[in-house]
């Protein structure tokens, strides 16, 4: 195994635990089209939950890097 596919195995599972950690809290109402009651679908992000939001781009990003050079070399 090279090293690029060493990386990229570890950052799979790198990014599929960020993306599990995001919680997303969406009740029963959320799940079926039911809105808050407020009118608003958008929420913003603050302290570590941004922090976790753009570490998953980042490594979404990094991974599809990795996967682009293992196709080339």
């Amino acid at each position: 195994m090279s090293l690029i596919t060493v990386s990229e195995i570890v950052v799979s599972v790198v990014l599929i635990v960020m993306i599990l950690l995001q919680q997303r809290s969406a009740d029963s109402g959320g799940l079926f089209g039911g809105g808050g009651g407020d009118g608003s679908f958008y929420q913003r992000r603050r302290g570590l939950e941004r922090i976790l939001f753009m570490a998953t781009i980042v490594t979404g990003a990094l991974f599809v890097t990795l996967a682009i050079l293992n196709f080339i070399l």
